[in-house]
């Protein structure tokens, strides 16, 4: 019986893999789709504009294409590097306001007005605050941008997956002596597994973009701040094939946690939440 029982958790876990490769190959040729028609079904100049074949040449098959990957590459490190600093930070951040709000009515009524005041305001216009009290060019700076679009996506979500705990458990344990800490750490924090993975899997494209942003308006380094100075000096080939390379990058890190997420959720017998 318990042989059987571990096959089927097995087959569980390669159906969601299996399905979770099935989309992440679906949305590459959605991608790579839309670029190629942008590219050939506008009217920007050819000199400007860069398909994929082109950025495929540029990065593998010209002759300088070693020397195209490798003053590519250090950008492409420092902007992931950058984004995983904002993904930590915020998802932190995100889950602490989350178990204090749920600890305290008090806590989440002080801090809840503030936090949608900041959501409310786009990052542009409170960058040159953020970068004024952290320094410019500083890792605080790309940590703070970078967790501020982070942050309120997951928070909305872990607050959600923490609200659902059945009634019915929390009151087993306060019928036992747990308290309001016990119930999180027991009944919340297990039943909203679905939705950290959840927040963690939209977190991602969110950390890319923050620290595209802290490097554009802050550190001039990475591709953020590269962009700018590729337009500027009509290095074409290289803004398109950075684009493309943290483009391609972000999908690839946001299917591996889908793909983590489906396997851990089918292996602990639990559903994964709506897309």
């Amino acid at each position: 019986m318990a042989g059987r029982k571990a096959d089927d958790v097995n087959r569980a876990v390669m159906r969601s893999v299996g399905r979770s490769l099935l989309n992440a190959l679906l949305t590459l040729v959605i991608v790579l789709a839309l670029w190629w028609a942008v590219v050939n079904l506008t009217n920007i100049s050819p000199y400007v504009a860069k398909g994929p074949a082109e950025v495929w040449q540029f990065l593998f098959t010209d002759e300088d294409a070693a020397q195209n990957r490798a003053d590519l590459a250090p950008l492409l490190v420092q902007t992931l590097q950058d984004a995983a600093l904002g993904f930590v930070v915020g998802m932190l951040v995100a889950l602490v306001l989350a178990l204090a709000f749920s600890l305290s009515k008090a806590i989440e009524a002080g801090v809840m007005p503030l936090a949608l005041l900041l959501r409310s305001i786009p990052l542009v216009a409170i960058a040159p605050v953020i970068i004024l009290i952290t320094g410019r060019g500083t890792p605080a700076s790309v940590a703070v941008i970078g967790s501020i679009v982070v942050l309120f996506p997951a928070l909305a979500s872990i607050l959600f997956g923490l609200s659902r705990a059945s009634k019915e458990s929390l009151d087993l344990v306060h019928v036992y002596g747990g308290g309001r800490w016990s119930q999180l750490r027991k009944v919340n924090l297990p039943g909203a597994l679905p939705s950290l993975f959840a927040a963690a899997r939209v977190s991602v494209p969110g950390a890319v973009t923050g620290a595209l942003l802290a490097e554009w308006l802050s550190t001039g380094q990475g591709i953020g701040g590269m962009i700018v100075k590729f337009t500027a000096t009509a290095k074409f080939d290289d803004l398109w094939a950075s684009v493309a390379l943290i483009t391609i990058l972000t999908l690839v890190l946001y299917n591996v946690v889908q793909v983590l997420e489906n396997a851990v959720l089918a292996r602990m017998g639990m559903t994964t939440s709506a897309r």
